[in-house]
This record gives C-alpha cells, sequence and structure tokens, in this order.
C-alpha cells in the first residue's frame, strides 16, 4: 500500500502499487491528461512507470526543464521512426538531445538532401497525428543484440555489445518501431509536434575519423508552437548578428586558411580589442593586481611536472630546439608560479595577484573553429592568486563583486552561476578536493548567490565557479571562472613562510572575467548588432562636410577631439551629404557631425545619432563634454 507525498507535502494512499498516470488521474483529469512523465524519489521516470512502495512525486508536465527534456527526446525517436518509414535500409545509430534540440546519425547508401528533410518533417507530423503509444520493455543483452541484428541495426548491435552483460536494457516501441534508449520518453507521439528539422551534417562513427561517415539530421523542439516560432525567430535575429558578417561589413577582422584559427585585427577591430583590454588592465589595477608577462615558448618538463602535458598533451602545440623540447604556451599559469617563486615568500606578500593579457595556443581540431568565437591563439584576462585559506573566503568574494561591475560595465545583468566539482580525472587528495569544494560553496552562500551544481565538471587540479551571461537574444555565453587549486602550487614548489615560521604551501586561485577576449569581442559584436557602446566603439564620432569650403573647419574639428583622446574621424569626400550620413550609420557609428555654411560661421556643429535621433547645435567644447561624460559613464 504506496504512500505518495506530492510536492506540496500532501499525502495520498493507494491501496496497490500505482503508475505514475494513476496518481495523475487521482489528482485530476487535467493532470492526468498534462503529463508527460513523473519525478519518483527525483528520478525521472514513464508515467506507466509502477510505483510499488512509499515514494516521493512530482507529476512531470510541459511546464517542467524536465518535461521539456522529455520533449526533446521524444521528438528525437518520433524523427528516427520517420526516416525509418522512409528510407528502410536506414540504420539508425545514436540520437541525444542537445541544447535547444536533439540530433540522431544515420547510416545510409544515398545522401539525405534538403527535400528529404522536408519529407521526414512531413512523415513526423503524420505520426503526431496517428498518435502511437509509446511502450517501455525490458530485454536481456543478447537478447536485445540478436533482436537488432534481426531487424538489419548492426550499430545499434554494436552499442549493445559494449555494455555490460548483467544489464537488463530498456527498449522503447511506437507504431512499428523500436529503439534502445534509457527513456523517458511521452507516453503518445500525439503529445509532440511543436518541431522543425534544422541541418544536416556528417559525423564519423563513434567520433572516430577511422570510422565510416554517417548522416546526421538535426532538430529543434519546444513546448509549443509560440516557443517554436520564437525559437526560430532568435536564429533569424542571430544570422543576421553572426559577427563573422559584421566583422567583414564593418572591416573589423578576418581570418584566413594560411593561419586557422588565429585572428588578422584591422584597424578597427584593434580598436575595440584595445579598448576591452585597457579597460580590464585599469580595474585589474584599481583592485590590486600585479601585471606580468611571461614567455610564450617553455620547455617541456614544466608543463609535465604542472600535470598539463598528460592532460592536454594534443591540444598543445610543440616545437624542438637543440635537443629539447618545447611547448608553445596553451595556460598562463605554470608560468606565474615561476614568477611567484622568484624570490622567498612570507604570509605578509599574500594574497599575491598576477594578471596576464597572455597569449595562448590550442591545437583545437580544425572542425570546431568559428570566427573568434573558437580559435587556436586567444588572450586571456588571466590572473592567478596566491593566499592563504583563511584568505580564501574573502579574495573570493571580491572577485565575485568585481566580476558582476564589469559585466555591468559592458551591459549584462543576467549572470548565471555553477559550481562544478571533482571530475573523474585528476589531480590532488581527496581531502584536498573536499576542502576546496566546501571553500568555493562557502565562498558563493556569503555572497547570497543563486548557484547550480554540476558535480564532475571541473578543472583537472580543482573546482571551480563558473559564471555565464544571457545576451539579449537569450542566449548563454559562459565567461568568467574561478578555480581553487591545492595541487599545482604543491607540484611546483611553491611556499610561503607562515606566522609561525612553518613552511606552507599557498592556495592558488585561478580566475578570469572575459575568459578570451577574442570571444568576448565576438560576443559583443553579436549582442549590439555592431552597434558598440560609444566606450568600445572603433570609431566614436565621423565628422562630416558638405561642400569643399568647410574641408578646414571639419579637420580643426577632428583634430581637437583626437586630442582629447577621443576616436574621432572626418569624411572630406566630394559626395552629398546625404549620402555620408546613410554610410556612416550603417557603419554604426555612435555620432555624426555635420558641418555647412551656417556651422562653419557659428563655430557649431550639427550632431546626429546613428539611431538617426537629431540633437541640434552645439559647439566643439559643448559636444566635447557630452561626449567625454557618455565615455566616463561607460553608458550602454
Amino acid at each position: 500500500m504506496p504512500l505518495i507525498t506530492l510536492p506540496d507535502g500532501s499525502e495520498r494512499a493507494f491501496d496497490n502499487p500505482v503508475t505514475v498516470h494513476e496518481v495523475a488521474s487521482a489528482i485530476g483529469p487535467g493532470l492526468a491528461k498534462a503529463a508527460l512523465a513523473g519525478r519518483v524519489n527525483g528520478k525521472v521516470v514513464d508515467t506507466s512507470t509502477l510505483i510499488e512502495d512509499d515514494a516521493d512525486l512530482a507529476v512531470v508536465t510541459d511546464r517542467d526543464e524536465d518535461g521539456l527534456d522529455v520533449i526533446r527526446h521524444s521528438t528525437a525517436h518520433l524523427m528516427a521512426q520517420a526516416v525509418k518509414e522512409l528510407h528502410p535500409d536506414a540504420q539508425v545509430t545514436i540520437g541525444p538531445t542537445i541544447e535547444d534540440g536533439f540530433y540522431y546519425d544515420f547510416a545510409l547508401k544515398k545522401p539525405f538532401t534538403s527535400d528529404d528533410l522536408k519529407a521526414i518533417e512531413s512523415k513526423m507530423k503524420q505520426l503526431v497525428k496517428a498518435n502511437h503509444p509509446v511502450q517501455r520493455r525490458l530485454m536481456e543483452r543478447d537478447d536485445a543484440v540478436a533482436f537488432f541484428r534481426n531487424q538489419g541495426e548492426a550499430y545499434k548491435a554494436e552499442i549493445i555489445e559494449s555494455i555490460p552483460s548483467e544489464e537488463a536494457l530498456s527498449l522503447y516501441s511506437q507504431g512499428d518501431f523500436t529503439d534502445l534508449c534509457r527513456g523517458p520518453h511521452v507516453p503518445s507521439t500525439g503529445r509532440l509536434g511543436a518541431f522543425k528539422l534544422m541541418k544536416l551534417a556528417g559525423a564519423y562513427w563513434r567520433g572516430d575519423s577511422n570510422n565510416e561517415m554517417l548522416q546526421r539530421v538535426y532538430g529543434t523542439a519546444w513546448r509549443n508552437k509560440k516557443e517554436l516560432k520564437g525559437y526560430l525567430h532568435r536564429l533569424e535575429e542571430a544570422e543576421k548578428r553572426d559577427h563573422r558578417k559584421i566583422g567583414k561589413t564593418l572591416d573589423l577582422f578576418h581570418t584566413q586558411e594560411e593561419a586557422p584559427g588565429m585572428v588578422f585585427w584591422h584597424d578597427k577591430g584593434w580598436q575595440i580589442y584595445l579598448a576591452v583590454e585597457q579597460y580590464i588592465r585599469e580595474k585589474l589595477r584599481v583592485n590590486g593586481y600585479k601585471e606580468v608577462h611571461t614567455p610564450q615558448v617553455i620547455d617541456r618538463s614544466l608543463w609535465e611536472k604542472s600535470g598539463h602535458w598528460d592532460k592536454f598533451g594534443d591540444m598543445i602545440f610543440t616545437t624542438h630546439s637543440e635537443h629539447r623540447d618545447y611547448a608553445i604556451k596553451p595556460m598562463n599559469c605554470p608560468a606565474h608560479i615561476q614568477i611567484y617563486n622568484h624570490g622567498l615568500k612570507s604570509y605578509r606578500d599574500l594574497p599575491l595577484r598576477l594578471a596576464e593579457f597572455g597569449s595562448c595556443h590550442r591545437n583545437e581540431p580544425s572542425g570546431t573553429l568559428h570566427g573568434l568565437m573558437r580559435v587556436r591563439n586567444f588572450v586571456q584576462d588571466d590572473a592567478h592568486i596566491f593566499c592563504s585559506e583563511s584568505q580564501i573566503l574573502s579574495e573570493v568574494s571580491e572577485f565575485i563583486d568585481l566580476l558582476y561591475e564589469i559585466y555591468r560595465d559592458f551591459g549584462f545583468t543576467d549572470v548565471l552561476v555553477k559550481l562544478s566539482t571533482r571530475p573523474e580525472q585528476r589531480v590532488g587528495a581527496d581531502e584536498l578536493w573536499d576542502k576546496a569544494e566546501k571553500s568555493l560553496e562557502e565562498a558563493l552562500n556569503h555572497k547570497n548567490l543563486d548557484w547550480e551544481l554540476q558535480p564532475g565538471e571541473g578543472a583537472f587540479y580543482g573546482p571551480k565557479v563558473e559564471f555565464s551571461l544571457r545576451d539579449c537574444l537569450n542566449r548563454v555565453w559562459q565567461l568568467g571562472t574561478i578555480q581553487l587549486d591545492f595541487s599545482m602550487p604543491e607540484r611546483l614548489n611553491a611556499h610561503y613562510i607562515a606566522e609561525d615560521n612553518s613552511k606552507q604551501v599557498p592556495v592558488m586561485l585561478h580566475r578570469a572575467i572575459l575568459g578570451s577576449l577574442e570571444r568576448f569581442i565576438g560576443i559583443l559584436i553579436e549582442h549590439y548588432a555592431g552597434a558598440l557602446p560609444l566606450w568600445l566603439s572603433p570609431v566614436q564620432v565621423m565628422v562630416m562636410n558638405i561642400t569643399d569650403r568647410q574641408a578646414d573647419f571639419v579637420e580643426k574639428v577632428a583634430v581637437t577631439l583626437k586630442v582629447q583622446g577621443f576616436r574621432a574621424e572626418m569624411d572630406l569626400r566630394n559626395e552629398k551629404i546625404g549620402f555620408k550620413i546613410r554610410e556612416h550609420t550603417l557603419s554604426r557609428t555612435p555620432y555624426l557631425l555635420v558641418v555647412g555654411d551656417r556651422e562653419m560661421e557659428n563655430g557649431t556643429l550639427a550632431v546626429r545619432t546613428r539611431s538617426g535621433e537629431d540633437l541640434g547645435s552645439m559647439t566643439v567644447e559643448e559636444f566635447a563634454v557630452k561626449l567625454g561624460d557618455e565615455v566616463k559613464r561607460r553608458s550602454i
């Protein structure tokens, strides 16, 4: 006689074992109709799952995040069913959910086309209307191997053969289609419908380039048509805001095949880069950081001692000279310890905050490279704080304050926080990990932050807190991080003399706020669609003449503004003023200054904004004061 405890604390007793669906029906027909799955003692299960003992139960509907995941997982199976009905010779391989959707890989002799995508999507809609029940059953491993081999699904059989023989497997069937899956799934195909197939791609079987090339079909699925429409609209906006397109249009940067994953910054793009770098540099100076610079090429032995060589060997660019192997620096932390180790340190020297705009190289796979967002050469706003254990709370707290201040200045206020704990592959004793994880948790709670736990996602040397931003299109970008490391300082012989004259190993806090400057600038470009705030704009002011008579006055104005530190340029071309205004508006220049005969005679400027607002006439001095105030306030 199970006793079911519901999320509101109420209880319901049943005379016999009961399914999730039956509990939902007992609560009310509306809930039974809306139920997609259940969360029994914290585990998400099918509505057909039988509850035999006392349990906590939450009925999962499409309002829950778990419900959306169930919808996407089930839609992936729906797509596989449609493919099998249209292409019986296709073999189904792997089909997980991903951010905003799902994909499925198929083995098929004839490549899919865009017309095939339309046909598959149409078949999926027919299967939704058919409202096939989705049924789960268990099968022993060897029986499952035989079942799928008889179905002609060699890839699926190979997957199952790699699973331990004692493990019973769950299979899900809908109509004539059966697939291996842990589940859970929606009760029937009729519960789906807000989906769209997005694109085709190639993918090697099990991600190994030595294996066969499969055909990957990507799709997206949502709770309802309104959410789907909103998502597709955001994709359209993201396409318009693609930093690579804007970078080309505004002449900011380019990449080319001769230097894959490395950025050629043009003058205007480099002005943005310098503005970001100088802003961060000033923030670091005010907050007690010492800026350092370390070599690009360092002997292999240092990376072996730090643990990076074994962990990231395939990602490290190497070179060789005079019978010695060197690594082109993939990160800055071991080099900063060398600076720390140069000279005896005492507790009075702590905390010691070392910062570097460190140029790093990592051998990212060519297929993952993407404009500024994923590169092989990047610069981090990297810093390492060496401190005692008693200083961890205050140092992490001060870092969090600085991070939020910087994000606000760039126009980001929606910050997501996650604590990532020890991964399977790691260095350091469990006692140190216990201490490190507890310290970060205490710091987050001390700042009263809402945070999410990510078990097993920490760095190999220590747990970390990740800070992610949500942009204007509701996309989430992981940027800032602070990582607590008890291990690397000890591995690289870092010590300090404590107050009691004992020799102690400092705690090392690895921290970054923007992460990669290249990637952050790409995010800025897309967030603002190239129309950066005044203080970041590569050209802040464009001064234009109407006729040649005003050329000397325009030049004088531009020079005056430049001398005061503003990024001002002039356009003296023999073009109509309307043409000039339109061109510089499209180039996202914040302020457009027009000079005609009247302005020249009065010593004034006709001031316009890139949004088309006419601010009237101002003297050069008045405009400079306005400009300076806006830059100082870092107005968004």
